[in-house]
Order: structure tokens, then C-alpha cells, then sequence
């Protein structure tokens, strides 16, 4: 995943070859996907409760990074306390959003350090996961769309779909606790892009239960299906780009890897930085 300084301002900046001419317009109609589906399927979304719309970053960062740090002081004397991990993934995920710079025409600028503090709250996450047998709901909540954030900085195929399958499992923990149409049509919509296309139909069929009536019934169908359709499309490609590269040598020994501007989530506007 990218923590570096460098700048990546051209969100579909493939380079040429055979490799980025399969994915090219798979990566494109990606990216309206990931970007668009949750107002079109959900409705009234609100980024600004994932994202700060601050153009200011490093003074809005710094009483969570100071927060972080007491919080990490007392995990070092109770590592495995649940509580204390509940907090300090909050806290990460604060710090990031804070970091996230809006653009004049109104696009998200996510600075290195943002997505780092999310690799950070992505890790503590993990050990939280573990260390509780009831997950907070509010926090999976605001972790499921971070992760899926995540995966528009992976830098291979494997990594993006740990980051998908972990936005998943969190929306799972949504869905489990506060069903609702809502919690339902994300988490279909999240599990379509996994490949578990059984588990996805049955989170729609979910939603389309707790529906209000026909008409939003025929619009989860009709949403759902054209995620569906495209996430078949994008997957029989990363396949295919995937048996490429391994047959190139897998991009420096390394099978999947994406090169960079091949993001195949890449709906946040690319790195910005200093």
C-alpha cells in the first residue's frame, strides 16, 4: 500500500502494454461503480460523516495523533483491552479523515498520511476483532468504508481483496445487528466484488425484504443487478490480468501486482502529496 510522498494526480493514468489495455475500461467503469453505487443503491449517503471537508490538515490531525499516543501508552500495560482498541481504531480513522484534503472542484485529496493512519486503524481493527466476541457496531460502521478506501491504494490484487473481504466482514457485523435495507444493499453490493456471488444474492434478497414496497424493491433489483453484471466483468479481467502477469513473471516476482495508476478501486481521487 503506498505511504510514500509521491503523487498520483492521474487517477487513469494506465501505461501502455497488454496487461493495462485489459483492465483499462474495466478499471474505469470500476471506479463510477465504487464511487456512485451507494447514492444510487442506498440514497443520502453522506461523505462528510466518513471524511473531513477541511482543506486544513496537519493542525485538525494533531489532537488525534495526541490522543493515539495516550491511548497506546496504557495498550502497552493491557494490550488485549478491548475498549482501549475500540478507541484507538476510532481515533486512527479520525486522524485520516482530517488528512483528507478537498480539492477547488470539489474532489478528495487523500495525502499519504491519511491512508497510512487508515493502514494503522486497519491493523488495530484486526487485533480488536480478536480481542472482543461482540464487535461495536458503530465502530464496524465506520470501518467498513474505510477498508473499502483502503483498497483504491492496494498495490496488487491480493491486497485489494484482503481490504474488500475485511469491508465486507465489517458490513457483515452491520447488517447482523442493525438490519436494514440499507445495511443489506452495502453489504450485497461490498460481497458482489468478493466473488461469493451466493452470499451477495442472499444480503439482497435481505434487503429486498425489509423494502417499504414495489417501487424500492424494483430499485434494489434493478441496482443490484448492474453491480452484479459489472463486478463479473471486472472479475473474469483481474483473472485474466492476473494469468498475464504471472506469465510476464508476475511484475518484478510479484503475481497481481498493480502498477502504479492501475488501481482497480481507484475512485479517491489518488494521492496528494506535500
Amino acid at each position: 500500500m503506498a505511504k510514500g510522498k509521491d503523487e498520483h494526480k492521474m487517477l487513469f493514468d494506465l501505461r501502455g502494454g497488454r496487461r493495462g489495455q485489459v483492465v483499462k475500461v474495466v478499471y474505469a467503469l470500476l471506479a463510477v461503480l465504487m464511487g456512485l453505487s451507494l447514492f444510487l443503491v442506498i440514497g443520502g449517503f453522506n461523505l462528510a460523516e466518513l471524511f473531513n471537508d477541511s482543506t486544513s490538515t496537519g493542525d485538525a490531525a494533531k489532537p488525534y495523533e495526541e490522543q493515539a499516543e495516550r491511548i497506546q501508552v496504557k495498550l502497552k500495560k493491557d494490550p488485549d483491552n478491548p475498549d482501549l482498541l475500540l478507541s484507538l481504531t476510532r481515533t486512527q480513522v479520525n486522524t485520516g479523515n482530517t488528512q483528507v484534503t478537498v480539492e477547488p472542484g470539489g474532489q478528495q485529496a487523500f495525502t499519504p498520511e491519511a491512508v497510512q493512519a487508515y493502514e494503522e486503524a486497519d491493523q488495530t481493527w484486526s487485533e480488536y476483532l480478536k480481542a472482543t466476541d461482540e464487535p461495536n457496531v458503530s465502530l464496524a460502521l465506520l470501518m467498513a468504508p474505510t477498508l473499502l478506501k483502503l483498497a483504491e491504494f492496494s498495490r496488487s490484487y491480493p491486497e485489494a481483496e484482503t481490504n474488500v473481504q475485511a469491508a465486507t466482514e465489517a458490513q457483515q457485523i452491520v447488517a447482523k445487528e442493525r438490519p436494514s435495507v440499507n445495511a443489506f444493499t452495502t453489504l450485497a453490493y461490498y460481497t458482489y466484488f468478493t466473488g461469493d456471488f451466493a452470499a451477495a444474492e442472499k444480503a439482497e434478497k435481505e434487503a429486498k425484504k425489509l423494502a417499504t414496497g414495489k417501487t424500492q424493491v424494483q430499485e434494489i433489483d434493478k441496482q443490484l443487478s448492474e453491480i452484479e453484471k459489472n463486478a463479473r466483468r471486472y472479475l473474469a479481467a483481474k483473472e485474466k490480468a492476473e494469468k498475464e502477469a504471472k506469465a510476464a513473471g508476475g511484475g518484478n516476482g510479484n503475481p497481481g501486482a498493480i502498477e502504479p495508476g492501475e488501481n482497480p478501486f481507484g475512485a479517491g481521487g489518488g494521492l496528494s502529496g506535500p
